[in-house]
């Protein structure tokens, strides 16, 4: 559940999300990336690589178990919720 989701267009606080990052076991740099704060209601059916729609959801906190294997991801995270366009 240590997700990396990159910004591909539309309007948002920049403060909020990483210009950059850079994967430390890959190496790979990305640009206008965040974490998954809200890895419980991420839906299951997403794959990487997928584009979808979000919108920022600060309505809930997550309360669920996740997985505490390590995986870098950026330090900015946002709880969003995916919505139809």
């Amino acid at each position: 559940m240590n997700y990396t989701l990159r910004l591909l267009e539309g309007e948002i606080d920049t403060s909020m999300i990483n210009a950059s990052w850079t994967d430390e076991s890959t190496g790979k740099l990305y640009n206008n990336v965040f974490g998954l704060g809200s890895p419980c209601s991420f839906p299951k059916n997403i794959e990487q690589g997928d584009d979808f729609y979000f919108l920022i959801d600060t309505s809930q906190k997550q309360q669920c178990a996740v997985c505490l294997a390590y995986y870098p991801s950026p330090p900015r995270k946002l709880s969003i919720k995916v919505v139809d366009k």
